[in-house]
């Protein structure tokens, strides 16, 4: 079995090809729904996740023009609270006027297209552009981990490939800036710039990427190499590998105590957040 020609890749499925082919074509190829939870959730952290999302969908309305006095009514759980006087107080400084928030960019590469949803872009045409990421993840990754996902390369290229659509005119790559911006650390945000090197070095290698899953063939593909991966996967019993969930705690201290185990925790908080709306 093989892609469908219309299959849209994004950061996430990339990432799920880096860290295990079989995950992958579980997912995205076969479409196998596997009920095994990526992590055992308690009432507090199932409660957490929910913050998580409530604190996107309020940036989300503040960016649209909703007035502060309207969302800080919303920000009764002490999290969410903390987390929205945070933004407030020390939010990102120094942004490009035009912003627009949860915007969706595509383009085509290697025969398929390309596609990104953004929390916010923030523009001054002709000048700069500054992808915005917001994180409530409890634990800060380190730059290293976060210079390694996928998102870091794809959503800065996809921005300057298609980015006209945004700005009324190109985007040169050195104009280009992404910035992760943690509800919990609001004074340490982490900043990559970007440039002509690597743009093209991003566009070779994520169209190198591309074309080796689309000429995956085997019946089954491979399965990752790091077992401990398979913990957070959600096909791990189906693989063999394990039945119980690794917990939310678990994979948090995982992200700071060793890169070369957490740089393919199959579990973004983020999109896990992001399920509800």
């Amino acid at each position: 079995m093989t892609l469908p020609e219309d299959f849209q890749f994004s950061q996430a499925s990339l990432q799920d090809y880096v860290d295990c082919p079989r995950r992958f074509q579980l997912r995205y190829v076969e479409r196998v729904a596997w009920p095994a939870p990526e992590a055992e959730l308690d009432l507090a952290n199932e409660r957490y996740l929910r913050q998580g999302a409530a604190f996107h969908r309020m940036l989300h309305q503040h960016l649209t023009g909703i007035p502060v006095e309207r969302l800080s009514r919303m920000a009764t759980d002490p999290d969410l609270h903390r987390w929205w006087r945070n933004y407030l107080n020390d939010g990102p400084d120094g942004l490009p006027p035009r912003r627009y928030p949860e915007v969706l960019l595509s383009a085509p590469l290697a025969g398929y297209r390309l596609v990104a949803k953004y929390d916010l872009v923030a523009l001054a045409p002709g000048e700069r552009a500054v992808i915005v990421d917001w994180k409530t993840s409890r634990k800060r990754p380190s730059r290293e981990r976060l210079a390694d996902r996928l998102q870091t390369r794809v959503y800065p290229y996809l921005l300057a490939r298609a980015g006209r659509h945004l700005a009324g005119e190109a985007l040169a790559p050195e104009q280009v800036e992404m910035v992760y911006w943690f509800a919990d650390f609001p004074d340490l945000p982490e900043r990559f710039a970007y440039d002509d090197d690597r743009y093209e070095a991003d566009e070779a290698n994520l169209r190198d990427l591309i074309e080796s899953i689309a000429r995956m063939t085997d019946e089954v593909w491979p399965l990752t190499a790091r077992q401990q991966r398979c913990n957070y996967c959600r096909y791990r019993s189906l693989c063999r590998r394990g039945i119980e969930a690794g917990s939310l705690e678990e994979i948090e201290a995982e992200w700071d105590a060793n890169l070369d185990l957490d740089d393919g925790i199959d579990l973004d908080f983020e999109q896990i957040a992001e399920i509800e709306y």
